[in-house]
Order: structure tokens, then C-alpha cells, then sequence
């Protein structure tokens, strides 16, 4: 249904985007440092629901927009190629910070520890143009229903955000240590992810649009 080539780019740009420093890996070792793994376990839950609300939302009208308006996958094509562009620039440009030395935050119940997952996945806006302007780009209509393509496509990026995102709560306070102590490593990270970004981006601007 979905060449091999696809899933191995958007695994390669799922975990470029969850090792960038954005709003769900803040929320997550903020909650993991000052307030347990258990918190931080309890926020990654929503944030995985946050997902499945987007697969939904995606997956259910992608297909019709795609076969009405041909022309709507080019453009999203171009849009997704700039974003990743973006992502590559804010990962290396100078001034760079790192969200494990986030701010203090008063204790959550469990209730509104995921709820705050949630929403902060929801209103994430890294997570919002990735499935409305990147996973449908890897999608071929010559292999099939696209709403399957793009589901089949989500769940390889969800699985490695959340298992990324699942050890960096369970090691948050010892990255936190490392981090601060070795500020060469941070801008080696940085410029390794803004690399990979940026060649998944030149290479998205390469591949052909739609099929017609």
C-alpha cells in the first residue's frame, strides 16, 4: 500500500521533529523533572491522544480534498519542503535553547496532567503542519485509498514519538545534568537534526506531485 521509501522518510523526519525542541518536549520534561516520571507518563498520554484526534481529523477528509482539487498536493508539497526548511533553521541558528532546563511548575493531578498533554499537542503547531501539509505529500493515489496511506504513515510517526518521547521523560533529570555540563554536545545535536531537516526538504523538493 505505501512504498518503503515513504516510511523511512517519515521516519527520519518524525524523530528530526520530536528530537527539535518544541511545545510537547518542553510540556513533557517540564512535568518529568518537577514532578515525577509518573507525571510525565501520565502528560505523554495525552499527548498520544492529541495524535489520534489529528490521524482522525486527517485521515477523514484528506482523500476528497485530494481527488476534487489535484492541485492542492502540489501546494502542500511546496508548504511542507519551506516548513522543514524552517525547522532546519531553528534548529541551528545561533541562540538555540534547550528545553531541559524548562520552568518550575506547580503539582497537577492526573486528570489535568493529561488534559494539558492534550491540549499542548493540539495547539502544537509543529504537529499541526505535519499531518495537514507533510504526511499527505508521501502519499501515492497510484497505491491506493490516500486516508489509508496517511493512517498507515501516522502510525509510524506516532510509534517513534512516543517511544522518544517515553525515554527522554524517563531520563529527563539525567539529560538535564549532561546537557548543562557539555553545551558542545547541545550545538552537535542541533546541527545534526537541522542537516537531516534540511536534506529530507531538498529532497521533497526533487520528488514528483501527485499522480494525475
Amino acid at each position: 500500500m505505501i512504498s518503503s521509501s515513504a516510511v523511512a522518510a517519515i521516519a527520519v523526519f518524525a524523530l528530526g521533529l520530536v528530537l527539535t525542541p518544541g511545545p510537547n518536549m518542553v510540556y513533557l520534561v517540564s512535568r518529568s523533572v518537577t514532578q515525577g516520571r509518573r507525571a510525565g507518563m501520565i502528560s505523554l498520554a495525552g499527548v498520544a491522544a492529541g495524535f489520534l484526534v489529528y490521524v482522525t481529523a486527517v485521515t477523514a477528509g484528506v482523500a476528497t480534498v485530494f481527488a476534487l482539487v489535484p492541485e492542492v498536493y502540489t501546494a502542500i508539497k511546496v508548504a511542507g519542503a519551506a516548513y522543514l526548511l524552517w525547522l532546519a533553521w531553528q534548529a541551528v541558528r545561533p541562540g538555540g535553547t534547550t528545553p531541559f532546563a524548562p520552568k518550575d511548575l506547580p503539582a497537577d493531578p492526573p486528570r489535568r496532567l493529561f488534559a494539558m498533554g492534550l491540549v499542548t499537542n493540539l495547539l502544537n503547531p509543529k504537529i499541526a503542519i505535519l499531518y495537514v501539509s507533510l504526511l499527505p505529500q508521501f502519499t501515492d493515489p497510484e497505491r491506493g485509498h490516500v486516508g489509508v496511506q496517511i493512517m498507515l504513515l501516522s502510525l509510524t510517526q506516532i510509534t517513534i514519538a512516543i517511544t522518544v518521547n517515553a525515554l527522554i521523560v524517563l531520563g529527563a533529570g539525567g539529560i538535564a545534568v549532561f546537557l548543562a555540563r557539555r553545551p558542545g554536545w547541545q550545538r552537535a545535536q542541533r546541527y545534526l537534526m537541522g542537516s537531516a531537516l534540511a536534506g529530507l526538504a531538498v529532497h521533497l523538493g526533487f520528488t514528483r506531485t501527485a499522480a494525475h
